[in-house]
C-alpha cells in the first residue's frame, strides 16, 4: 500500500494539470468506504499542488435518494458540512453538491400516491428515477457549460468480477480515462487496483484532511456488517443490493441485513422502518393489493384477472398510515428533524390520488390522526393542480418548456428558503443557457 499511494497521488496530479481543457472533474461521493477513500487521495495529492496551479474546478456531488438509511443520512451531513469547511479555509476549487429526484419522481410520489409496486430485480423503477436522473442533470449541466467533464469514482476491481470487466470494458487503451454512456463525458477511477485489506488500512491510518478521523465510518462498517451504495450514473451501475448501504425501503433483497446489523448494535429506534419494509415486501406478491388493470389502460376496459396493476387505495393509506406512525415515532426519540416524508410529497401524493378519483381516504385525514392536528390541505392541492393545468396549457406548443419553468420556479424557490439570496440571477441566466445549448444541440443532431 505504501508503495501505491505515492504512485496514485502522482497520477492524480499528472491528470490534473496535463488537460488544457479545464474541463471539470466531478468526484461521486457517497460517504462509504470507496467513496471516502477516493476524495481523500484526490484532496491530498490537490494540497501538493501550489494553489496558483489549482484552476480546475473540483464538485463533490452526493446524490440523496429521500430515503437513505437516516443514520446514515445524518452521517454523511456532518461529513459534507466539514468537507464544505475545509474546502474554504484551505482555497481548493472544491464545491459540494447534493443531487435529489424531482418530487413526482421520488419512492413515496410513486409507491403511495401512483400505487407503484415496490421495485423487483426485473422492475427496478426507483434507479433511474430516485439515482441516475437527478446526478445525470448535474453532469449534464457542467457538460454544457464546459463542453466535457471528468467523472471520477471510487469503483474498484477488487469489489466484484463483474465490475472489473465493466471497467476493462470501457477503458481507452494508454489512458487513465474510460468512456462514459453519456456523450462527452469520460470516467476515471484512481483507486481502481487497491483492494480492500489495503483500502481499510489506508482509512484507519490516514487522518481525512478535512478534519476528525474515520472513526465513526469504520464504526458503521463494523455495527451494519455492510458495503457502501456507490454513486449511481448508468444502468452498468451495481445497484445497492446485497445489504449494502442505500435506502431503507429497498425490497430487491430479501433482508436488509445492514440495517438489521445497526438495530442489533443498539438503533433499535429503527425497528418501525424494518416493520413498514418488511410489509411493503410482502404485500407486493399479494395479489389481493393490486388491481386488475394498469395504470395505462383505459378506464373501460373489461378488468383481467391476469393483469397486476398499481396498489388499490386502501393499501396505498396503509402504506402512509405505517410511514406516518414510524415517522413520528422515531420523532420522538430522534428529534423533528427526522424526516421519512416531506410535506410536499404529502400534498404530491394527495394530488395523485384526486387524478386516480380516489377521494377517501384523504391524506390530511391520515395524518391529522396520526399527529393530532388539524392540517387542510385542499387548498395547497388546489392551487397546485390549478397551477400545473394553466403551465400546460400556456406551453401547449412548446411542451418542452413545463418542465423548464418547473426547474425555474424550484430554483427560486430553494434561494428563498435561504437568507443568503445571491447568485439567483446568475442560477436562472446558467440554466436558460443550458437549455439554450441543449436545444441547439438537439436541432444539430436532427438534421444530420
Amino acid at each position: 500500500m505504501s508503495l501505491k499511494l505515492p504512485f496514485i497521488e502522482a497520477e492524480i496530479i499528472d491528470q490534473y494539470l496535463y488537460d488544457e481543457n479545464p474541463r471539470p472533474w466531478i468526484i461521486g461521493f457517497s460517504g462509504g468506504k470507496d467513496s471516502t477513500m477516493l476524495l481523500q487521495v484526490v484532496w491530498r495529492a490537490l494540497m501538493k499542488i501550489p494553489a496558483d496551479l489549482r484552476t480546475r474546478k473540483i464538485y463533490i456531488v452526493c446524490n440523496d435518494t429521500l430515503v437513505e438509511n437516516p443514520k446514515i443520512v445524518a452521517f454523511i451531513e456532518r461529513t459534507l458540512k466539514a468537507l464544505k469547511k475545509a474546502a474554504t479555509q484551505q482555497g481548493m476549487p472544491i464545491e459540494v453538491h447534493r443531487t435529489t429526484p424531482r418530487l413526482e419522481d421520488t419512492f413515496w410520489v410513486n409507491l403511495i400516491g401512483k400505487g407503484y409496486p415496490a421495485p423487483t430485480n426485473s422492475f427496478r423503477w426507483c434507479t433511474e428515477r430516485l439515482k441516475i436522473n437527478p446526478t445525470t442533470r448535474f453532469i449534464q449541466e457542467k457538460i454544457s457549460e464546459a463542453g466535457e467533464a471528468i467523472i471520477l469514482l471510487g469503483t474498484r476491481s477488487d469489489e466484484s468480477q463483474t465490475r472489473a470487466r465493466s471497467m476493462k470494458r470501457h477503458e481507452l487503451k494508454g489512458q487513465r480515462l474510460r468512456k462514459h454512456l453519456l456523450p462527452n463525458a469520460f470516467v476515471y477511477a484512481p483507486i481502481s487496483d487497491i483492494d480492500t485489506n489495503e483500502l481499510w488500512q489506508y482509512l484507519m491510518q490516514v487522518s481525512p484532511p478535512w478534519g476528525g478521523t474515520h472513526k465513526e465510518l469504520v464504526t458503521l462498517y463494523r455495527n451494519a456488517n455492510s458495503g457502501d451504495c456507490p454513486l449511481v450514473i448508468d444502468e452498468t451501475t451495481p445497484s445497492c443490493g446485497n445489504s449494502r448501504f442505500g435506502c431503507w425501503v429497498c425490497t430487491v433483497v430479501s433482508r436488509d441485513k445492514s440495517m438489521e446489523g445497526l438495530i442489533g448494535n443498539g438503533d433499535d429506534w429503527m425497528e418501525p422502518l424494518v416493520e413498514l419494509r418488511n410489509k411493503i415486501l410482502v404485500e407486493r406478491s399479494n395479489r389481493d393489493a393490486r388491481e386488475m388493470r394498469r395504470r395505462t389502460d383505459s378506464p373501460y376496459k373489461p378488468d383481467d384477472p391476469n393483469t397486476w396493476g398499481p396498489y388499490k387505495p386502501e393499501y396505498r393509506a396503509e402504506f402512509l398510515t405505517m410511514l406516518l406512525q414510524a415517522q413520528k415515532e422515531i420523532q420522538e426519540t430522534q428529534g423533528e428533524t427526522m424526516e421519512l416524508i416531506s410535506h410536499q410529497e404529502l400534498v404530491a401524493i394527495q394530488l395523485t390520488w384526486f387524478r386516480d378519483s380516489i377521494f377517501t381516504p384523504k391524506v390530511a385525514d391520515i395524518y391529522n390522526r396520526i399527529y393530532d392536528t388539524e392540517i387542510d390541505m385542499s387548498k395547497h392541492v388546489e392551487k397546485l393542480r390549478r397551477e400545473e393545468e394553466l403551465l400546460r396549457q400556456a406551453c401547449s406548443n412548446e411542451p418542452e418548456h413545463v418542465e423548464l419553468i418547473q426547474e425555474l420556479l424550484t430554483l427560486q424557490k430553494n434561494k428563498a428558503l435561504k437568507v443568503n439570496k445571491r447568485g439567483l440571477q446568475q442560477d436562472i441566466e446558467k440554466r436558460l443557457e443550458n437549455f439554450l445549448a441543449d436545444k441547439i444541440r438537439r436541432a444539430g443532431s436532427e438534421t444530420k
